[in-house]
């Protein structure tokens, strides 16, 4: 049971994007949230395990984000590709933007004491998490 619950997906997390899209009034049962975590680990399993077995044909040994758009629509869930893909570039462009503006922060204030990303707790300052996609907001 233990090594099972490992390759599932958070329930917390599972049950918090079920959330996002209910009335605040309505309440999930712990069955519907453990159904989805199963449903949803299973799904990112097949795609995951079809955009691999791209890479092994491909002889590559690492997997990126177009592997799995193009996983998907081998799958028939091409519903899903132009988002995904529109997506993928959206994240693509703020992970540059990010990176350029660490690079400028670097440059511009190295020795500065208020360049670093946490308080004086240790705590990561909110300017960190404000760098991070919707995406990564969910599973982090």
């Amino acid at each position: 049971m233990v090594e099972e619950q490992n390759r599932l997906l958070p329930i917390a997390n599972v049950g918090r994007i079920m959330k996002q899209i209910l009335p605040p009034s309505a309440k999930l049962s712990l069955e519907a949230k453990q159904r989805m975590q199963e449903c949803a680990t299973e799904f990112i399993s097949f795609v995951t395990s079809e955009a691999s077995d791209k890479c092994r044909r491909e002889n590559r040994k690492t997997m990126n984000g177009d592997d799995i758009c193009r996983a998907l629509t081998a799958l028939g869930h091409d519903n899903y590709d132009e988002a995904i893909v529109r997506y993928l570039h959206k994240y693509r462009e703020a992970e540059r933007e990010r990176a350029m503006a660490s690079q400028n922060k670097a440059t511009s204030c190295s020795g500065d004491k208020d360049t670093d990303e946490s308080d004086q707790s240790g705590q990561p300052s909110r300017q960190a998490d404000e760098t991070r996609t919707p995406l990564m907001n969910i599973f982090m």
